[in-house]
């Protein structure tokens, strides 16, 4: 309030306590290296708001922008008595662990001046970064309750708040969330995309393959410290388990249209056999063209789906002793002819037989395919997120460095008398 001057900045002597009050990790680094060096990483921008501005923005006479007047404030004190290492100390702190820090000004309430105001919420709504963690986790909503209470509780134990304990709690109670969004967007895109039954299963499969996808893709977005993969395997698990769900609802609604129509069709064909229309001399010709005729219009039918010949070769064969009895009693038929329509009968029969277990078998491939795919998948949009990561770690790290060699050219200035780069024109 008023002025940024030595009184305000010593009451920010929390800066100077940092390193105690927090930690990066849970254990010390081998090589002792303080892990204070990765604060960089993840605190906030730095935003000093100063109310009831009483100064001209001016230093030597020259007009100067709300930052460079910050800046200027945070300049070191030349001299190395113990009171001037008291007073620099907490300047040094906000100079290393904040490399990006704004200042904005506010006249007193009477001069009614609202440009400051709209260029504050400005700069916040547009350029104030989300709370991030380490390797770009951002944390709102949800995420930074708990990480608050984590803190908070940390704190009330008398326990040093650690950002990686931190993360490791947020991730187990947010990738459980993460498996649920990636489950349940694969329930619902399914149950709209895929109507029932699916002509084929290669048609359901690929339906599921596209929804898949995008389920990990949601887990992926929304999961994070997932570093033993448990997390992913059990969405996978889950999402298997759903779609064997589907898979037994598709041949389920197959069975069940099929042989619905089956049904209808062979209605007429049931109460002829019942009245002893075939039971005549020639009744047996008659009783292959209406059976002939079945089948011919049950092919026809559309989207019958995966039971479709499984459906029709169980109607056939309950036919099997009907259509015995009829030819046996078919007194035009002579014996060398039922034995050839026997020997006919038991090679379609076989037919049948060999045509399910070709489907099975390609059925059984379809679903191998599929499980590649799954695995495939999952790999792909891993490796996708672990290169991210690698990304995210490497822009950190270069920040880091990159803030740390100002940090220390601006110290190495500042001890030889010169200007600081804050001060020299360039960004802070």
């Amino acid at each position: 309030m008023g002025t940024i001057n030595h009184q305000a900045l010593e009451q920010l002597h929390y800066v100077t306590e940092l390193t105690k009050l927090i930690r990066a990790k849970s254990s010390p680094e081998e090589d002792g290296t303080e892990d204070s060096t990765e604060f960089v990483s993840f605190f906030p921008d730095f935003i000093w708001a100063v109310r009831d501005f009483s100064l001209e923005l001016k230093l030597n006479d020259h007009p100067i922008t709300e930052d460079e007047y910050l800046e200027n404030a945070l300049k070191l004190i030349e001299g190395n008595n113990p009171r001037v290492e008291a007073s620099n100390l907490p300047r040094e702190c906000i100079r290393h662990f904040f490399p990006k820090r704004k200042c904005f000004v506010f006249d007193r309430p009477i001069k009614r001046h609202k440009t400051p105001t709209i260029n504050f919420c400005s700069y916040i709504f547009t350029e104030a970064r989300t709370k991030t963690l380490r390797k770009g986790v951002t944390v709102t909503g949800n995420r930074l309750r708990t990480l608050v209470v984590t803190y908070v509780d940390a704190i009330n134990t008398g326990a040093v708040p650690c950002l990686e304990n931190a993360m490791t709690t947020l991730a187990q109670l947010e990738n459980p969330v993460a498996v649920q969004k990636g489950a349940d967007h694969y329930s619902q895109q399914m149950a709209q995309r895929v109507t029932l039954p699916t002509d084929t299963l290669q048609e359901l499969l690929d339906v599921h393959a596209d929804c898949e996808r995008e389920a990990i893709a949601v887990f992926m977005e929304h999961s994070f410290k997932d570093d033993k993969r448990e997390f992913q395997k059990k969405l996978v698990e889950l999402i298997k388990d759903k779609k064997e769900h589907f898979l037994q609802q598709n041949e389920e609604a197959s069975v069940k249209y099929c042989q619905s129509r089956l049904d209808e069709l062979s209605q007429v064909l049931m109460e002829s056999i019942s009245a002893g229309t075939f039971s005549v001399p020639g009744g047996y010709n008659l009783y292959r063209e209406a059976k002939e005729s079945i089948e011919w219009k049950y092919s026809q039918l559309p989207r019958k789906g995966v039971k479709a010949n499984e459906v029709l070769q169980r109607f056939l064969q309950s036919q099997a002793s009907v259509e015995e009895s009829i030819w046996q009693a078919d007194k035009a038929l002579t014996d060398g002819e039922k034995a050839i329509e026997a020997e006919r009968v038991s090679k379609e029969a076989a037919e049948w037989e060999q045509e399910l277990l070709k489907q099975k078998l390609l059925e059984q491939q379809q679903q191998l395919e599929a499980q590649e795919r799954t695995v495939q998948e999952n790999i792909v949009q891993l490796k996708e997120k672990m290169e991210q990561e690698r990304e995210n770690i490497l822009k950190e790290q270069n920040r880091m460095l990159e803030h740390m060699l100002k940090v220390s050219l601006a110290l190495a200035l500042a001890m030889l008398g010169g200007p600081s780069p804050a001060t020299s024109g360039k960004d802070a």
